[in-house]
């Protein structure tokens, strides 16, 4: 009898043990695959050719050298993450479009997610016409719970939206940049008139960041409501100081190789950093 106790016991507290949920800030394993959701940016629209996208340099899922995207970092430790880098992202995308790429994210059943998306959310034809706030965060969390549903075990890395108004400052006394915004009416919600100083356009400018800042509140908060899987980059791509030298002069908005290589090294140790 005193053998039989002791047998449960010991099956108890094994079960225990299985049963206790991981410890708050506790690093998921390495993964074996990973996918990257999001938009241009993402896809290295403009990093190796004239308006195309340039898989192979973009910061998460790409495999070129010199980006040293979180894929490359990862494969370095895990070798059984070779071949498993997946690019779902699509140039153009909103937050509207992420649950549609969270699904197939989903189908392809990935240990890892990364997500970058609200820039055209915010770059947009005018100031009335970007995202609001609270739309922006229903369809953030509708990605999210088809994402925890159908991979409750993936982490989950969410990139920060970069700061537009950055952009608008290193670019404004720059002729062909001012060139590039016009021509292609690019992020003129931002962007139009670039070099005025009338109150209007200053007050417009200070609007489009305060929603870039909003957006970035809303990740921020629907990741710590995710649970541990999920890891916010703790504002570090808004924050960080982009120089026009790794902006591509294709349209001197998105990211060129340079760009691309400085968005994997500020996101990679703010996210799991395996």
């Amino acid at each position: 009898m005193r053998r039989l106790l002791c047998g449960l016991a010991a099956v108890i507290t094994m079960v225990g043990v299985l049963a206790m949920p991981s410890p708050a800030g506790a690093v998921p394993p390495i993964p074996n695959s990973m996918a990257s959701l999001g938009d241009s940016i993402t896809r290295g629209f403009n990093a190796c050719g004239w308006f195309a996208d340039c898989t192979a340099r973009s910061w998460s899922t790409g495999d070129y050298a010199s980006v040293n995207s979180h894929y490359l970092r990862i494969n370095a430790k895990n070798a059984a993450i070779a071949g498993h880098n997946l690019n779902d992202a699509v140039t153009g995308a909103k937050m509207a479009d992420l649950n549609g790429q969270a699904q197939t994210a989903v189908g392809q059943g990935v240990e890892y997610v990364t997500i970058l998306m609200g820039a055209n959310d915010a770059c947009t034809s005018s100031e009335s016409t970007m995202t609001a706030v609270s739309t922006y965060r229903s369809q953030l969390d509708a990605a999210l719970n088809t994402i925890k549903s159908g991979l409750p075990n993936a982490a989950v890395f969410i990139a920060s939206v970069p700061d537009v108004q950055r952009l608008w400052f290193i670019g404004k006394d720059n002729s062909s940049a001012r060139s590039a915004w016009s021509g292609f009416k690019i992020c003129q919600s931002m962007l139009a008139n670039p070099q005025s100083t009338a109150q209007a356009d200053v007050d417009r400018r200070a609007r489009v960041r305060q929603r870039v800042v909003d957006f970035n509140t809303q990740l921020a908060q629907a990741c710590t409501a995710y649970g541990a899987n999920c890891k916010f980059d703790g504002n570090a791509v808004f924050n960080y100081q982009f120089v026009l030298s790794q902006v591509s002069t294709w349209d001197y908005f998105h990211p060129n190789p340079a760009g691309q290589q400085v968005l994997a090294s500020v996101t990679y140790p703010a996210g799991f950093n395996w």
